[in-house]
């Protein structure tokens, strides 16, 4: 049986790796891993464990996806070159 307490904590561990490892990566992960968390306390989610991960991996993209659009991306993220270094 899988105990969504235990994915809630998952999802805490895996907020304080973007805290100390920004990418926005684990911030998927660990929102995806809260609600299928949340899902498994609320008896919303019964599967086993292999489809809880695929469900999981599912959401993450999906959650990465949401935060990507909603943040946008910074001014210096990203950096056309407009000339040659050679120049």
């Amino acid at each position: 049986m899988l105990n969504g307490w235990l994915w809630l904590v998952a999802a805490l561990v895996l907020a304080g790796v973007e805290l100390i490892l920004p990418a926005w990566v684990f911030l998927g992960i660990a929102g995806a891993v809260a609600v299928m968390g949340l899902a498994l306390l609320s008896g919303l989610w019964t599967a086993d464990l292999p489809l809880t991960l695929v469900a999981t991996a599912a959401l993450s993209g999906v959650i990465w996806i949401l935060l990507r659009r909603m943040m946008g991306v910074t001014k210096g993220q990203v950096r056309i070159w407009d000339r040659d270094i050679n120049d």
